[in-house]
């Protein structure tokens, strides 16, 4: 599996939530180092610039995400909000955030992992006390555990994303055709 960051989820927390990957089966784990936790933050647009971390902010941060997850994954299915998930997300919540800055170049956000960790987690209080909520999805791919904000016309929108699960179930169904239309033109 490859290390590149994804964001199809359309919201940073919901993004933050899918680091750790395919939670049913491979179980892959994009926070591995305190550099691949900043390249993160960096990728995702929440800072322009952030201090070196260390283990303990890839701890912090895999607890505030189980944390996400937990409560992302409790409205889905209509569930009461774990308790303890809600202190963890609170807690992360309540901390100082990204703080940003004009300069003659522009906005400009420069913060330490603790702040972006904190600008995570009030992106997921909104979203999880908001209207959106009513837009978030599994993929329909049965190997991704990423839950997603459908915005698509009709809601009809199946996959996290196109270029990763929507053509990997697409070129699935089309070889698993492929194999049976020569039995079936034989008949």
């Amino acid at each position: 599996m490859d290390l590149n960051h994804v964001f199809v989820c359309g919201n940073p927390a919901l993004d933050f939530a899918a680091t750790f990957r395919a939670r049913r089966s491979i179980r892959f784990e994009m926070f591995v180092t305190p550099e691949r936790l900043n390249a993160w933050y960096l990728e995702c647009g929440l800072v322009d610039a952030i201090t070196p971390g260390d283990e303990h902010d890839v701890r912090e941060a895999r607890t505030v995400r189980e944390a996400v997850y937990r409560l992302v994954s409790n409205r889905l299915f209509g569930e009461e909000l774990d308790r303890e998930a809600l202190a963890v997300l609170n807690g992360a919540a309540r901390r100082t955030p990204v703080t940003p800055q004009l300069t003659v170049a522009g906005r400009y956000n420069e913060a330490t992992p603790a702040q972006a960790l904190a600008t995570v987690a009030r992106h997921a209080v909104e979203l999880l006390s908001g209207s959106d909520v009513s837009l978030m999805k599994e993929c329909g791919n049965p190997e991704c555990t990423r839950i997603y904000l459908d915005r698509s016309r009709g809601m009809r929108r199946q996959w996290c994303g196109m270029e990763s699960c929507g053509n990997r179930i697409k070129a699935a169904a089309y070889r698993a055709r492929k194999k049976t239309s020569p039995a079936m033109s034989a008949r």
